[in-house]
């Protein structure tokens, strides 16, 4: 858990390999925060910077240089960072991603099917069709730049990453942070952002869904929501009041699941806000 919660910053400086010929002035990259599972680091790249890359995903790198890169939950333990620069040179090195400290229970009892029919899957088939194009949305959001704040304070009752092994077979693990609430409170923008879903009605399993883009590929998802208070296209600042906690879809009761993700990686909310204030 202590691994979890290392929120220092740690720069790291990569530089580039010279080019043969006349000296040049060394270019380097800079990153702010601990390559871990789960983790967001932000950085900055070299000027004359005209490809960076984590691995085969293609980094947005802002004018004045700034990026952002995540690591699954799941990710590999080394990940490649390359940078190609105007002038031919290049910065290529590996980045060692420490493991996560993840909540595993092991269970002794068979991992039961879900018995989902096929008119839920009818159902099913176009609501991950719509939170697929929202996912694909570029809103140029700057959100991702900010320190996050909590969407609202209180028990965390759920991690990320948790997860049960049946008689050695892995269930799916939690992929969002779950903190638990009353119907009605209020819930509130972690970051600046834009609007890419909010559901007109209840999906199946995320219930009452809203969705946030913070640009470069991290955005929020808040499920189970009794009311959204913004619609799709709307820009929001942080601190905002954006919805209410509920229980709506697959819920056992009234809380707040609160997931996020660099582009396809799932990230941990906690390393992103911090630990949660005291109420």
């Amino acid at each position: 858990m202590k691994l979890r919660l290392v929120l220092a910053a740690l720069a790291i400086t990569f530089a580039a390999a010279p080019s043969p010929g006349a000296p040049q002035e060394q270019a380097s990259i800079v990153l702010q925060g601990q390559p871990v599972q789960g983790g967001i680091l932000t950085g900055a790249a070299p000027a004359g910077t005209v490809e960076l890359r984590l691995d085969d995903q293609i980094v947005p790198v802002d004018v004045d240089g700034r990026f952002l890169i995540g690591f699954d939950r799941d990710a590999p333990a080394q990940a490649r960072l390359a940078a190609r620069l105007a002038d031919g040179r290049t910065i290529d090195r590996l980045l060692s991603v420490a493991p996560g400290a993840w909540r595993i229970e092991r269970v002794n009892a068979p991992l039961r099917p879900v018995r989902d029919n096929e008119a839920f899957f009818a159902l099913r088939r176009p609501e991950l069709a719509q939170i697929a194009a929202a996912r694909a949305k570029v809103t140029g959001a700057q959100g991702w730049r900010q320190k996050f704040l909590w969407p609202r304070i209180g028990r965390i009752s759920g991690l990320f990453g948790s997860q049960r092994i049946y008689q050695g077979v892995p269930g799916s693990y939690h992929g969002g942070i779950d903190i638990a609430g009353s119907t009605g409170q209020p819930v509130f923008a972690p970051a600046d952002g834009v609007v890419i879903l909010a559901a007109d009605r209840p999906f199946t399993l995320e219930g009452r869904l809203l969705m946030i883009d913070h640009g470069h590929g991290l955005s929020s998802a808040f499920l189970h929501l009794s009311g959204i208070d913004v619609k799709t296209g709307d820009t929001v600042r942080q601190g905002q009041r954006i919805g209410s906690v509920g229980s709506t879809g697959r819920a056992t009761g009234p809380h707040l699941h609160w997931g996020l993700r660099w582009n396809d990686a799932r990230v941990d909310p906690l390393l992103a806000a911090g630990p949660m204030p005291a109420s």
